[in-house]
């Protein structure tokens, strides 16, 4: 990739995670650098969906073949197994009850360098080493940007609150028929 392109892509990166609030942007922003000085080689996989922004990790250009993601939401990162219900976890740290993907929310990216969350990425490698050794110097490809997508920033529940009150009152059957009746 030319440096030229790497400065394009980052620089649409940069937009990504400008949508979400500070604190989120500073996490997702750190998380990504983390697992990127894990992964020198293969393809680093950029999806800006309608639910977050995901970074995927990748021996190919293929999605089907990323084994680790960090996510951004409004109010939390986290880090995807995408094969995470086959791994050891002796610590119970992965959440998710589904065939194939588990997950573990992060407090701070830090967290990515917690002895229990390094054995989880090692483990996740250990399918994909011979592929990633085989592969290029890790690249970035932006795979997917969805113009419609949730809200990136977490709404303040003071407004949400506040929102819901200014909604008029629905009107039903009943209070419609109420009100013919007191005419």
């Amino acid at each position: 990739m030319s440096s030229h392109n790497e400065k394009a892509t980052e620089a649409r990166i940069a937009g990504f995670l400008a949508k979400y609030s500070p604190a989120i942007e500073t996490q997702l922003r750190d998380a990504r650098a983390r697992l990127r000085d894990l992964f020198p080689r293969g393809f680093e996989l950029v999806f800006d969906n309608y639910n977050a922004l995901v970074f995927g990790f990748s021996a190919t250009e293929r999605m089907p073949d990323a084994f680790v993601s960090v996510a951004g939401y409004p109010k939390w990162v986290t880090l995807f197994f995408l094969d995470g219900a086959s791994l050891r976890d002796p610590k119970g740290l992965l959440v998710g009850s589904g065939k194939q993907v588990r997950s573990i929310r992060l407090s701070e990216p830090a967290d990515l360098d917690a002895p229990a969350i390094r054995a989880l990425i090692a483990q996740a490698i250990v399918p994909h080493a011979s592929a990633l050794r085989d592969a290029p110097a890790l690249a970035t490809i932006i795979k997917t940007e969805v113009a419609k997508q949730r809200p990136r920033r977490a709404l303040p529940a003071a407004s949400s609150v506040a929102a819901v009150a200014k909604r008029p009152a629905a009107k039903t059957r009943s209070t419609t028929r109420q009100a013919r009746t007191r005419k």
